[in-house]
């Protein structure tokens, strides 16, 4: 039976909630409520187990801050013997639009610390990643103030579609494989 590790990336805390940079927290919250499963705090984060037709999901939000989420991620795979392949990082990425998805099989950390993180922790950026577009609306010098700033409200009224886009692509990539996926939802 196939095992997936699906990593929503975010910062803990009631001050970093709906912040852009905790997009990853986000979907992984609507991918479990969606498939009828619930966070246990465990070692290293929040954790929600499933099944979605016969394969195993681990769904993990890192309880180890955004700049720090290899260890985390470099654990629960050791720990649930999960294959590179089947694991998924949920980021959110200032270089695409807002709402936007690209998920790439592999690449750079793209400036993402989180993704830097994991890199360095696993010598290679040859890792399935799923990237959310936060948009660069922000002024020279401003980046950390905007991923770390509340969503306006125009953001949160498109949510209310891209959120359920999102998991459906997460989805995907569990049941219909990488390629598939980015086929079908690769900049939508």
């Amino acid at each position: 039976m196939k095992k997936f590790l699906i990593v929503g990336l975010g910062n803990i805390g009631e001050k970093y909630n709906n912040t852009r940079h905790n997009i990853g927290f986000k979907i992984a919250d609507a991918f479990v409520k969606e498939h009828e499963g619930s966070f246990e705090t465990e070692k290293l984060g929040d954790i929600a187990k499933l099944k979605i037709k016969g394969k195993t999901v681990i769904v993990l939000k890192p309880n180890t801050y955004m700049n720090l989420s290899g260890k985390a991620v470099k654990y629960w795979m050791q720990k649930e013997n999960i294959q590179v392949e089947n694991l998924l990082i949920i980021t959110d990425d200032l270089n695409i639009d807002f709402g936007k998805i690209r998920i790439k099989g592999k690449g750079s950390s793209g400036g993402h610390n989180g993704l830097k993180d994991i890199q360095d922790k696993f010598n290679t950026g040859a890792y399935p990643r799923f990237r959310f577009g936060v948009g660069a609306e922000y002024s020279k010098g401003r980046q950390v103030d905007y991923v770390l700033g509340k969503w306006s409200a125009e953001e949160e009224s498109a949510m209310i579609e891209r959120i359920p886009f999102s998991v459906k692509a997460v989805t995907s990539f569990i049941t219909a494989g990488l390629a598939n996926t980015m086929n079908e939802f690769n900049g939508k």
